[in-house]
């Protein structure tokens, strides 16, 4: 499915196309080993589940599922669950670190006045089904504007598929202030971290079980799967990549009620302006 999404006698490089792509090229040679349709089908009920009940460990899974008539193991709920990079809302010890204990950085936005764009962007990753399939989508928005300034799709949960994402808005956009995550394995790693120090971004990430730190590409996450993929399920990843192109297009074209009215792509063009301009007469 991947390799359909890149030509090799394309005019441009096959490491061009997968970096528009938002492909890693370890993504692009991976042949994973599919899910059963069974299994698929309890991914997508996870998913939803999560959506709806944040805090639900294994076993109210277990339960969720049990009333649509399924019937699964926990070893088995949990698997799927961390495929799905689906992690409940609970607080946990510090010892359960999903990532490199020594990459794993303070929250930095409590109490924080965010007043212009670039000034916090929020990175996270999610899982997308499809009829025959899913694939993991990366985000970032702009916390002050809520525009979508890098996205891309992946078949893996490597970290250069998020890596690519953040080079390609830097490119766009500008380099942010900060940049917040989760303690996924993908932020607390060796190549994120780097990344942003060279850049010289500071590194913010979600305390352990806490709600609400990472809310704005959360908030993202339930409109897009609520208005487009679940009402849309896309064939394959090609489908996939074009309808989500298209979708998120539209979505930073629309008035968001902190935008002043606005769209959302033209409150952060303007504000961003004037707001370098103003730096610069400091």
């Amino acid at each position: 499915m991947k390799k359909t999404l890149v030509s090799r006698s394309h005019r441009l490089s096959l490491n061009r196309q997968l970096s528009l792509l938002g492909l890693s090229k370890g993504s692009f040679y991976y042949e994973p080993k599919g899910e059963s349709e069974e299994n698929e089908q309890i991914l997508n009920w996870l998913d939803r589940f999560h959506l709806q009940e944040p805090t639900a460990g294994v076993k109210t899974m277990q339960v969720l599922l049990e009333e649509q008539g399924i019937r699964a193991g926990y070893e088995r709920v949990r698997r799927l669950m961390r495929k799905a990079h689906i992690w409940p809302i609970y607080p946990k010890r510090s010892l359960s670190q999903l990532g490199v204990k020594k990459y794993i950085y303070p929250y930095l936005l409590k109490n924080l006045s965010i007043k212009y764009p670039n000034q916090v962007w929020q990175i996270d990753i999610t899982y997308l089904p499809m009829k025959r399939g899913f694939m993991y989508l990366t985000a970032i928005i702009d916390v002050y504007s809520r525009m979508i300034v890098g996205w891309g799709l992946s078949n893996t949960l490597e970290t250069t598929a998020s890596l690519a994402v953040i080079k390609q808005a830097i490119q766009e956009y500008g380099v942010p202030q900060t940049l917040n995550s989760d303690q996924g394995a993908q932020f607390t790693s060796e190549a994120y971290v780097s990344l942003l120090k060279h850049h010289q971004i500071q590194i913010s990430m979600d305390g352990r079980g806490r709600a609400l730190d990472n809310v704005y590409i959360e908030r993202f996450w339930r409109t897009l799967k609520y208005q487009y993929v679940y009402l849309y399920p896309a064939q394959d990843g090609i489908s996939l990549y074009r309808g989500l192109q298209q979708w998120i297009q539209k979505y930073n074209h629309r008035k968001h009620q902190t935008t002043q009215q606005k769209p959302i792509n033209m409150f952060h063009r303007s504000t961003n302006t004037s707001t370098t301009k103003l730096l610069k007469t400091v």
